[in-house]
């Protein structure tokens, strides 16, 4: 398939967070051309598609890959110089872990690889010094675009929730190979479907990991931001014997998008009621979203809420409250009739793209927000009876 597209100019809109803008080039309807000097850096690409499903340009196997840059958060009168300095810094200290303490005595936090060839992907792996009674619990962990187990791991804060609560956290670390970003490629139609693409990877990935280390099958979880929010729905939705909770931060529903051009329409206005498939999503789910993220419009939180709650008679309650530094937020809780929550719903008023209450040493945290972290874990284990 041959397209005329401006990839260049697709690529500096994305990483600057102009999506709407993005998907109108791709679309063949972008304005004036950003090249070197007065120079277009308009080209006839030819698009293949994988063997997993992901379209990429033809010439991408004798080209080097780029550096992968992240879309910052959307700021108002900030230079381009500033911009590109507070992306990189936290990806530095994320990456590098500065300023953290020592891992407790007994704790380990190493690295393997799981599969062979394109299908291979790298992990780590939190075990904690000392496990809950029985069985462990498995809670994993799926990154957003740009980001590293280190920096999400570190973000996030979950290593310490584990330590605490005695269970493991699982980081998949997506591929440059099969993303120049490392986004989980929750957007292609091969990657939503169960025993194909990333969903299978993963699943194969963590029935290893509840094998080797004796996992109670019946306590893993699964959570992501971003892109890696999307997996985690799909993977709930397509493996639910496998998942006992899902937690979705910033992320996008089952079906939202079939492409990447459809992708850039869902992030940024949600996801076409025809798309976003009903009925798929019934394992317990956590949902958080910024209300001020430019990124993933807050819509594709409500309907990935939607596409659990699915029309179930649930008793809906909503409650507002504020975080210790005044951050003010919405808490929907939907209830079954014996009383216990299957879904649960944070909105984090003045928020954008980042995991709430996360470590500002982490890329995409905002530290003012109530913890996503500690409420999942409480979603996981706590209110399940776990």
């Amino acid at each position: 398939m041959k397209m005329n597209i401006d990839m260049a100019e697709v690529t500096r809109l994305t990483r600057l967070g102009k999506l709407t803008e993005a998907m109108a080039v791709l679309r063949g309807h972008g304005g004036p051309k950003v090249g070197a000097g007065n120079m277009t850096m308009t080209a006839e690409i030819e698009m293949r598609q994988t063997a997993d499903g992901a379209w990429s340009d033809a010439s991408d196997a004798a080209s080097p890959p780029q550096p992968d840059r992240a879309p910052p958060p959307v700021k108002p009168r900030i230079d381009l110089k500033d911009l590109v300095g507070k992306f990189r810094a936290p990806l530095q200290a994320g990456a590098h872990g500065r300023n953290r303490p020592p891992m407790p005595p007994g704790a380990h936090f190493s690295e393997h690889t799981f599969g062979q060839g394109y299908t291979a992907r790298r992990y780590k792996l939190y075990v904690p010094s000392r496990r809950a009674g029985g069985q462990p619990a498995l809670v994993v962990m799926l990154h957003g675009c740009t980001q590293s187990p280190d920096d999400f791991a570190i973000g996030t804060g979950m290593n310490d929730l584990a330590e605490r609560n005695g269970f493991l956290v699982l980081y998949p670390e997506q591929s440059a190979a099969a993303n120049m970003n490392r986004c989980w490629n929750w957007f292609n139609d091969t990657d939503q479907r169960r025993d194909h693409g990333e969903p299978a990877l993963l699943v194969g990935m963590i029935r290893h990991i509840i094998g080797v280390h004796a996992i109670d099958p019946q306590k893993v979880f699964v959570a992501g931001l971003s892109a890696g929010g999307a997996m985690a729905a799909i993977l709930g939705a397509r493996y639910p014997e496998v998942f006992s909770g899902v937690g979705v931060h910033s992320g996008l529903a089952v079906g939202a998008a079939h492409d990447m051009t459809s992708a850039f329409g869902a992030m940024s206005q949600g996801g076409s009621q025809s798309g976003v498939l009903a009925g798929v999503g019934r394992v317990p789910t956590i949902v958080f979203h910024g209300d001020r993220d430019g990124t993933v419009n807050s819509r594709n939180g409500d309907q990935v809420v939607a596409q659990v709650v699915n029309g179930r008679a649930l008793t809906r309650t909503t409650t507002s409250g504020q975080a210790v530094s005044g951050r003010g937020y919405d808490q929907t809780l939907y209830s079954d009739p014996n009383g216990t929550t299957v879904v649960e719903h944070w909105v984090i008023h003045g928020v954008g793209h980042a995991w709430s209450g996360g470590h500002p040493e982490g890329s995409y945290t905002d530290a003012r927000g109530p913890s996503a972290s500690e409420e999942m874990v409480r979603f996981f284990l706590q209110d399940r009876g776990l």
